[in-house]
């Protein structure tokens, strides 16, 4: 299967195909986020020799992370569903760092940390192994103290820009070659409405007032 994986979930994004498990293409902007989303398609494509009609399947970090970011991926595979009848599939991007830390060599007990503003993280555990890596402790939203009581010296820490806050951390960043992997074992697809942003934050807002008529004279 000719798979297009797109990951926009940090300031590290990625673009990579695979023909038949095996990556053929890739591209990664880094910070900038200026780079419009086709032209790394795009290179990734022509590294791969594949034409966008050819792609069966697109595989989406749905983050948590840069909301902006997996947005504008989902919405992308979205209308590529629309117009080509891809599959789709939706991989967490905790997982994807998770799979990153097992190819990287990490082994024990792994805590993944992504930076959710306003002071805290998103945080989860795992168990990783060169067999697999497992989730221990399920994703949840944790404040910086909360966090910086309860981990030790030893801790193993991952995640984009994690070595900011934790000084034995080390700086991981989800890619679109690793969804690539997590992909090729995957048959879980979804029609386009069905992928939706991991965020775990409740929705607020508040609701504007009726519009004021204003006497006439």
């Amino acid at each position: 299967m000719k798979i297009l994986a797109i990951e926009f979930s940090s300031d590290r994004r990625s673009v990579a195909v695979a023909l038949d498990g095996i990556v053929r293409g890739s591209a990664v902007e880094q910070a900038s986020r200026n780079t419009p989303a086709f032209k790394l398609i795009e290179q990734s494509l022509a590294d791969a020799g594949v034409e966008r009609e050819q792609i069966e399947c697109l595989a989406i970090g749905l983050g948590p992370g840069s909301y902006t970011g997996i947005r504008s991926a989902i919405a992308l595979a979205q209308g590529w569903q629309l117009a080509l009848q891809v599959k789709l599939l939706g991989i967490s991007s905790v997982e994807c760092l998770a799979a990153e830390a097992k190819s990287r060599g990490h082994s024990g007990s792994v805590n993944i940390l992504i930076d959710a503003q306003r002071n805290e993280f998103y945080h989860a555990r795992y168990q990783v192994s060169e067999k697999e890596s497992r989730q221990i402790t399920p994703l949840k939203l944790a404040g910086l103290e909360e966090l910086r009581s309860t981990f030790s010296a030893e801790e193993i820490i991952i995640g984009p820009h994690a070595d900011n806050w934790f000084s034995q951390a080390k700086s991981l960043y989800p890619t679109a070659s690793t969804l690539l992997r997590i992909a090729a074992g995957r048959s879980d697809f979804v029609p386009g409405d069905k992928l939706e942003p991991i965020y775990l934050r409740e929705t607020a807002f508040v609701k504007a007032p009726p519009p004021r008529i204003l006497p006439v004279d």
